[in-house]
């Protein structure tokens, strides 16, 4: 079997070739709103997530509304989302800070990031990938899921995965492989009843790889 670094780089370049366009799958047009919705994506799918916040970006249109909003009022808006009480509390202390303390300014690493209420290493990441322009690792589900079975990782603990990953995948490759994850995870290698059949990744990565073989 090869190095994990090897099959690193051609499962980076298959996804390339699969998926020329990586886009995060979260709508938004200001930085403290993919902030937002990445809060809200917690144990909710981004379909839904997209749904609630164009809702909940109309109603509140920039980062003082929602710095000054009741945190009951988004509760309604963001229930379909889960956890709708505990994410309305987070989202309306994250944008006081951001507005009142911060002064709009999204911070620069992942460790003044994860200080905001609500905003995990997944966020965070994602944030310094979209946001930012830097290297991250956004070890979400399809993340975690894929890069297990495709041998990158032995973990199925998102810090372990980001760290496992961040030693072997190009850091400027790092943040569209993650969305790219994100794609084939939806349509090929899902989490129930995978499309190994059909599933171009793995017969691109049999062609590169001598001896390849995917846990699923």
């Amino acid at each position: 079997m090869p190095p994990k670094k090897e099959i690193a780089e051609h499962i980076v370049k298959g996804l390339e070739e699969i998926y020329p366009e990586a886009k995060c799958s979260l709508d938004y047009t200001h930085p403290y709103e993919l902030m937002i919705a990445g809060r809200l994506s917690a144990q909710c799918t981004d379909a839904r997530v997209n749904i609630v916040t164009k809702e909940l970006f109309k109603k509140y249109p920039t980062l003082k509304s929602f710095a000054d909003a009741d945190p009951d009022e988004i509760a309604e808006i963001i229930r379909p989302c889960g956890l709708y009480k505990t994410k309305a509390r987070s989202i309306a202390e994250m944008t006081n800070t951001l507005h009142y303390k911060l002064d709009g300014v999204i911070p620069q690493s992942i460790e003044e990031l994860t200080k905001l209420s609500g905003i995990g290493r997944k966020t965070a990441n994602l944030i310094m990938g979209d946001i930012h322009g830097k290297p991250a690792i956004v070890a979400d589900t399809h993340c975690i899921r894929i890069t297990g079975r495709f041998r990158l990782t032995d973990s199925a603990d998102p810090k372990k995965v980001e760290a496992d990953l961040k030693k072997i995948i190009p850091p400027e490759k790092s943040s569209d492989f993650c969305h790219r994850l994100v794609l084939f995870g939806r349509d090929t290698c899902t989490a129930r009843n995978p499309d190994c059949e059909h599933c171009r990744l793995r017969v691109y990565m049999e062609e590169k790889a001598e001896e390849f073989k995917c846990r699923v």
